[in-house]
């Protein structure tokens, strides 16, 4: 198992830990993570990772009209749709700079 995958996993796991208990900066912390997951991925799945950061951070709240346990659907949607922006971010940087590097 490669360092991206760990990354991701851990990811996840941050995410549905904290829909269930506060963690003091969990947002930036999934950020980070997904920064450096970003620095890893593929040219052929970039597209795939923009597209799934949009999705989750637009979806993830209808999650919530679940009862029960739609709340903490959401969050965790929501937790691995901010890590999924960070990788998605950090994609976007490369690209940036490969296109005005010298």
């Amino acid at each position: 198992m490669n360092i991206q995958k760990i990354l991701g996993l851990v990811a996840v796991a941050l995410a549905i830990v904290g829909a269930f208990v506060t963690i003091p900066e969990a947002t930036a912390i999934l950020v980070v993570l997904g920064l450096v997951i970003g620095f890893s991925i593929d040219g052929a799945d970039h597209v795939r990772v923009i597209v799934s950061a949009i999705a989750l951070a637009t979806l993830s709240g209808t999650l919530g009209s679940i009862p029960a346990v739609g709340v903490y659907l959401a969050n965790i949607v929501g937790a691995v749709g901010v890590a999924t922006a960070g990788a998605a971010i950090m994609i976007i940087l490369r690209n940036v700079y490969a296109r005005f590097r010298p």
